[in-house]
């Protein structure tokens, strides 16, 4: 069930575990304590089976926009439609906060699954946590 989970609570150990196995550790990098201490002022979603997260992403609200990070699926559960469900249900609470726009950066090989999902590529690519990444966003205004 896809779900608010609190900053240091079960749910969020939970998709911080997915974060590092699916985002992490293929590219040789972990959390510092600061950058999980940091989360503390950001709304952390989780979709969770039995406690354990199978998809989840972090956003993190500044002014009329809200930054999208840190989507991630379980690799034995992509293709089911869990990161489309948790984009979906991260989009409507951030309609229903007031939030006009989301902004995010893709990684390339993930720029596709936004597309879908009605993000724009804007700008040049760029590099980020060494792998190329494209600025991307959607207006999120109700009509």
């Amino acid at each position: 069930m896809i779900q608010i989970v609190e900053h240091e609570m079960p749910g969020y150990a939970a998709a911080v575990w997915l974060r590092r196995r699916v985002l992490r550790w293929p590219l040789g990098l972990e959390f510092t304590p600061e950058e999980l201490a940091a989360e503390s002022n950001q709304v952390h979603f989780a979709d969770l089976e039995n406690g354990v997260a199978v998809a989840c992403l972090t956003m993190v609200p500044n002014g009329n926009e809200v930054k999208m990070r840190q989507v991630a699926v379980d690799t034995q559960r992509q293709g089911e439609g869990k990161g489309r469900r948790i984009v979906e249900f991260a989009e409507n609470w951030a309609r229903e906060q007031g939030f006009q726009r989301i902004i995010l950066h893709a990684r390339e090989s993930a720029v596709p699954f936004y597309l879908a999902l009605n993000y724009v590529v804007s700008g040049e690519p760029f590099e980020e946590v060494g792998i190329p990444h494209r600025f991307m966003s959607k207006s999120i205004m109700n009509p």
